[in-house]
């Protein structure tokens, strides 16, 4: 038999070796790490008495931004504790970044849900309103009920599904208010999960 095709035994490499051949990940590391800073950030949050302290946790995007919390956290189940933050603090980003077109696909959904409409609170309905609302449902996060704050994203989420899938032409427009309405259903989800004591 040729020598190049003998079998070989695999060779043995020091750590430091193998982590010199590149990035390491470790996967039960990165899980724990996930819903442990989810905890701590959660617990610090509600155990705050000081307001500023609670501003800074709803502004921790515009500090770190939202590749590091995705880095974290937006690889665990959406009904999940690190899951449900990450969508608060998602939904809080992109109403930031285009607070106009949200409000207007807000106000265009209200007549297709109304009971959302309701539970979200956004009222009157302009760009300020919405960037108020999405602060301060992750204020409500750390400084009331968890599950009410789930729910009020979830309304939120649902009624500017409704208006961009009546306003917006196109199909990237019907699968972004799909996926807006799937994002809704995992808040709904969690909140019941938290209610539960199951949302971890």
């Amino acid at each position: 038999m040729n020598d190049s095709r003998k079998p070989r035994r695999p060779a043995f490499r020091d750590p430091a070796a193998l982590e010199a051949l590149g990035e390491r990940h470790d996967p039960i590391a990165e899980l724990h790490a996930a819903h442990e800073t989810a905890a701590v950030l959660l617990r610090m949050g509600r155990a705050a008495q000081d307001p500023a302290a609670t501003q800074r946790l709803v502004a921790l995007v515009d500090d770190v931004g939202l590749v590091t919390l995705a880095d974290l956290w937006a690889t665990r189940p959406a009904q999940s504790l690190p899951g449900a933050l990450y969508r608060l603090y998602v939904l809080r980003e992109g109403v930031r970044h285009n607070p106009a077109g949200v409000a207007r696909e807000y106000e265009a959904g209200i007549r297709f849900t109304e009971p959302h409409h309701a539970i979200a609170g956004a009222d009157p309905v302009g760009p300020d309103e919405v960037v108020r609302v999405a602060d301060e449902i992750l204020r409500g996060a750390f400084q009331g009920d968890f599950a009410v704050a789930l729910e009020r994203a979830a309304a939120f989420a649902h009624v500017v599904a409704a208006g961009r899938a009546d306003i917006t032409a196109g199909m990237r427009a019907v699968i972004g208010a799909s996926r807006l309405q799937s994002f809704a259903a995992d808040l709904s989800a969690a909140a019941a999960l938290w209610r539960a004591g199951d949302l971890r």
